[in-house]
């Protein structure tokens, strides 16, 4: 297995070796352990899956309002009045 065939089963398969088809787990742990470059697609791969599971960042609440009460020169409760007869009309 070189480095290529490699890359393309992490995007296909996860980076998660033990869960690769036994046939190929063995041609990559024998990479992995050789390849600087196999440890760092492995591990850039994990980052990357940590990254998408973690929880979404949310904004505070009320953020909405203030930004629209800044750009409109409004106090905050002035443009969450207006934001909610918006959501009403609608």
């Amino acid at each position: 297995m070189d480095v290529r065939e490699f890359e393309d089963l992490i995007d296909r398969l996860g980076e998660d070796i033990s869960r690769w088809p036994a046939e190929r787990r063995q041609a990559a742990a024998e990479l992995l352990a050789s390849s600087p470059e196999a440890r760092q697609l492995i591990s850039e791969a994990r980052l990357v899956r940590e990254a998408l599971s973690s929880p979404p960042v949310r904004a505070p609440a009320g953020l909405a309002a203030r930004i629209a009460a800044a750009a409109n020169r409004e106090t905050p409760e002035e443009a969450t009045a207006v934001s909610a007869d918006a959501h009403q009309a609608g």
